[in-house]
């Protein structure tokens, strides 16, 4: 289906992708270098998994992903959001940017999709191995549909049959 006349569409830009993933490296060392908040350092595991920038590069929403316990979770985006400011200036000169962007801390929640669909998916191999069939393969669909009850022999043919 084409576009209709006069439409636009914004091309990628393939700085703002350089600058997003140079601040999630960025990010990700100076979290866990420079950072003293007891509750960013609680969580068992603390990961910035991406950074998405808005169009004037002047907002980064940064996605975390945090092993832990609920309250964990909470107090480690609370800490996050409070070093916020402190991140934004060592950000923007190790990245080279005149302007450092806004730091905006999320909770990445497609990992935890990522590991529903992928139990999911192994509950089904389970099932179709518990069932005998061979798991990933769809079942082939007959070429002549099965009757569902035996034709009955005309009386007459039976009775020849007889004698």
């Amino acid at each position: 289906m084409k576009a209709p006349k006069g439409t636009r569409f914004a091309k990628p830009n393939p700085r703002k992708e350089r600058v997003a993933t140079a601040m999630r490296e960025a990010l990700t060392q100076a979290i866990t270098a420079d950072i003293k908040d007891p509750r960013v350092r609680a969580p068992d595991l603390l990961t910035v998994s991406r950074v998405e920038m808005n169009v004037d590069m002047a907002v980064a929403n940064v996605y975390v992903s945090i092993v832990g316990k609920d309250s964990v979770i909470e107090g480690a985006l609370a800490g996050l959001a409070k070093a916020a400011g402190f991140l934004r200036g060592p950000i923007g000169r190790t990245v080279g940017l005149q302007h450092a962007p806004e730091l905006r801390f999320f909770l990445d929640k497609s990992i935890d999709m990522k590991d529903k669909l992928a139990e999911i998916l192994r509950e089904d191999e389970l099932k179709a191995k518990a069932a005998g069939r061979i798991p990933g393969v769809a079942e082939p669909i007959p070429a002549e549909p099965i009757p569902a009850e035996p034709e009955a022999e005309p009386a007459a043919e039976s009775s020849e049959d007889k004698s």
